[in-house]
């Protein structure tokens, strides 16, 4: 898959054109952060796992970070992040790139809470040098998520 296969697959909500290509590496949250001028939080990672034989997605937060109990809790065993390799030959896009639009057939995309407290964020394209800036019901929509989950930490306000 690439960034012309996340624009085709954009195309059917009318939001190709809001994908940006960008000269800069936006690979990790931290550079992703930089090239698009906002805060680190509102990089919406794409993290790719193995449940089972399946892999799923998990959109979260770019602050957040996977809390081992919780996701045990909600997937009934321990996360397992898929390789490299694994993730382009089960999900369909290179690490750096990975994002919940133009997966392989039976990926599940979940979108984590920690992405709630944000009116838009932004997703990678299936590059290591692209993104969108979407609303959260634009996500919801264009990800064809499973449903929300809470498998995150680290990113909740100190008095919460």
């Amino acid at each position: 898959m690439s960034v012309a296969d996340v624009k085709a697959y954009l195309s059917q909500f009318g939001m190709e054109e809001k994908v940006r290509e960008l000269e800069e590496s936006s690979a990790t949250v931290e550079l992703a952060a930089a090239a698009l001028g906002c805060e680190p939080a509102r990089i919406a990672k794409t993290l790719s796992f193995l449940v089972g034989e399946e892999p799923i997605l998990i959109v979260a937060a770019g602050d957040a970070k996977v809390d081992n109990a919780k996701y045990k809790a909600r997937f009934h065993q321990k996360a397992k992040m898929l390789t490299p390799q694994q993730a382009v030959d089960l999900v369909g896009h290179p690490v750096g790139g990975v994002c919940p639009f133009a997966v392989k057939a039976g990926v599940q995309v979940y979108l984590d809470q920690s992405l709630k407290r944000f009116d838009t964020v932004f997703p990678a394209c299936g590059s290591g040098n692209s993104a969108i800036q979407l609303t959260i019901p634009e996500l919801e929509k264009t990800s064809r998520f499973a449903e929300w989950v809470d498998v995150c930490k680290d990113w909740q306000p100190e008095n919460l």
